[in-house]
């Protein structure tokens, strides 16, 4: 063990490893990149986030480099959640719940609580955390909030920030701070502290009044845009007030370390009602869409056809595919579900939806129960089945995730991913999400093969471009990470590059904290850190959803 592992491990509570198997172990996470830390440490306490903190702080103020990358479940697919340094996993200790107020529907909690189960225990209270994103099973509440994580109801309930109420912060400098909304009195209070917190609320209130014009008339009128450090605009309002919790959600541990979290949670409804629904084209699944859309739906998702055609040719069979195939060509299937509180209404939205798409659906499959609701939910599942490499070493990796196509921009969008496909002779079938208009694209690769390996930079700028094109956003869903930084920076103008680069060097002076991720990267040095093969070992656990 180094000298450096030796003194944090006798300075914390918790453990420190740099052990070469451990550190191998943390050199990935859901990303095609990869990063051998130097170290893997687990605390136990905030207190013990803070000492490793402090010491990296104290490093780099004599020149010495021992960056820090808060880590949850690791399945971050934008290798936010590997580094070079110390990486600061929270799964292990700091993984408790420790109340729940069910009258403010205010949940108090660790990063490191698995999502899933968060909302396994919510759920024994009626109550749920509805931007829970598909890898819930394996990803933890802080890694969440770090990506503004989103899933199947965020379409209806909106992705994770929403229902961050409250966030303990460890400083680049080891300090910790309580992010919530305080008045114009208390923010000149906090302003006047000679305390780094003190310096931190300074610079952004000034960083705010210089950039008055910048937030109001670009970031704020942006749809969808998760890239930066958007949430700059909801910090500070019109009567003074400031919240700073804004910053944090989706920042991906590049402003500070969250420790401790308050999360507003929601009443769940017993039971979803969901309809399947096969179509011959693209655009009468579309049209159908525009209709479900008046309906109220929790969710409405889009799943391409040619994805069901390769999960049969790798023996995956649904049983609604072989029953729609039997009626014609499947293009395309929708699904669509309500979570309203009274199976009343539940069952009067899908009466509904079989008098709209009367005459435009080629079959159709109702769930009678939940049993048969979670069937048909498993079709969204589809796209895990070509995320798993085959005998041949192919792979579908995450290369573009999470992509924002305005809902008139749909069609077209479609005809120019087929000329794209078509360019770099891969198969591009689409998944997305219409409440949000979020998709998700993922291109077969053998990334062992030197060609492969050229193709990943060239299709991510390509494929960015194109949705540019269409007015959309390369960062719909969660946050750009180390991998796709570069490509979704180019949107932006220097003034705003300029105010998000303000931002990070207002906490992180240092450049301790996850440097790299949110931050342009020269293409060698990505090309560099590319793996040799996409897998998801790590998490066989599983099933390897988007």
């Amino acid at each position: 063990m180094s000298k450096v592992a030796n003194y944090l491990n006798e300075h914390i509570l918790g453990e420190v490893s740099s052990n070469a198997a451990v550190r191998h172990a943390m050199s990935t996470d859901g990303s095609v990149l990869t990063i051998v830390p130097e170290m893997v440490v687990y605390p136990r306490t905030t207190n013990d986030i803070r000492k490793v903190a402090r010491f990296s702080n104290q490093l780099a103020e004599k020149g010495h480099a021992l960056p820090i990358t808060a880590r949850g479940g690791g399945s971050d697919q934008t290798a936010a959640a590997i580094g070079s340094g110390i990486i600061l996993n929270t799964t292990a200790h700091m993984n408790a719940i420790f109340e729940l107020d069910s009258k403010q529907k205010l949940v108090r909690l660790q990063p490191g609580v698995n999502f899933k189960a968060l909302n396994d225990a919510l759920l024994l209270h009626g109550l749920h955390i509805p931007s829970y994103p598909a890898s819930a099973g394996y990803s933890t509440i802080g890694g969440a909030v770090a990506n503004n994580a989103s899933g199947i109801l965020s379409g209806k309930y909106g992705s994770t920030g929403r229902w961050v109420h409250q966030l303990e912060i460890v400083l680049s400098n080891g300090d910790v701070m309580q992010t919530g909304r305080i008045s114009k009195r208390e923010l000149n209070r906090k302003k006047g502290q000679q305390t780094f917190e003190g310096e931190v609320y300074r610079q952004i209130d000034n960083l705010i009044t210089d950039n008055d014009d910048l937030i109001a008339n670009s970031i704020a009128l942006d749809v969808r845009d998760n890239a930066g450090y958007a949430g700059i605009v909801d910090v500070k309002r019109r009567d003074g007030s400031m919240d700073l919790t804004p910053l944090f959600i989706g920042s991906q541990g590049t402003l500070g370390i969250i420790s401790e979290l308050i999360m507003k949670a929601e009443y769940a409804s017993a039971e979803v009602a969901v309809a399947a629904l096969a179509f011959e084209t693209h655009n009468a699944a579309r049209d159908a869409a525009d209709s479900l859309r008046s309906l109220d739906p929790c969710l409405l998702e889009f799943i391409d056809g040619p994805l069901f055609e390769t999960a049969l040719e790798r023996g995956k069979k649904y049983r609604f595919y072989t029953d729609a195939i039997e009626q014609g060509e499947v293009a395309a299937v929708l699904l669509v579900g309500f979570d309203d509180m009274s199976e009343r209404h539940r069952s009067k939205k899908i009466k509904k939806t079989r008098k709209l798409l009367q005459g435009q659906v080629s079959y159709m499959d109702v769930a009678s129960d939940a049993a048969a609701a979670n069937e048909l939910l498993i079709l969204r599942d589809v796209s895990s089945v070509v995320v798993v490499p085959d005998g041949n070493g192919e792979s579908a990796p995450p290369l573009v995730d999470g992509a924002y196509i305005p809902s008139e921009r749909f069609e077209d969008f479609m005809t120019s991913l087929v000329a794209l496909a078509s360019k770099f002779a891969v198969q591009l079938p689409l998944y997305g999400r219409l409440l949000d208009n979020v998709y998700y694209v993922r291109p077969s690769l053998q990334l062992h093969k030197v060609g492969d390996k050229q193709k990943v930079f060239k299709f991510v700028d390509e494929y960015s471009h194109l949705v540019v094109s269409h007015r959309g956003h390369l960062i719909g869903e969660s946050a750009e990470g180390r991998f796709k930084a570069s490509f979704a920076y180019k949107e932006f103008d220097d003034d705003l590059m300029g105010l998000y680069d303000g931002i990070k060097a207002i906490f992180d002076p240092l450049e301790i904290l996850n440097p790299g991720v949110k931050q342009k990267n020269e293409l060698k040095t990505m090309v560099a850190m590319l793996r040799k093969e996409y897998n998801l070992a790590a998490f066989a656990g599983h099933s390897p959803t988007n």
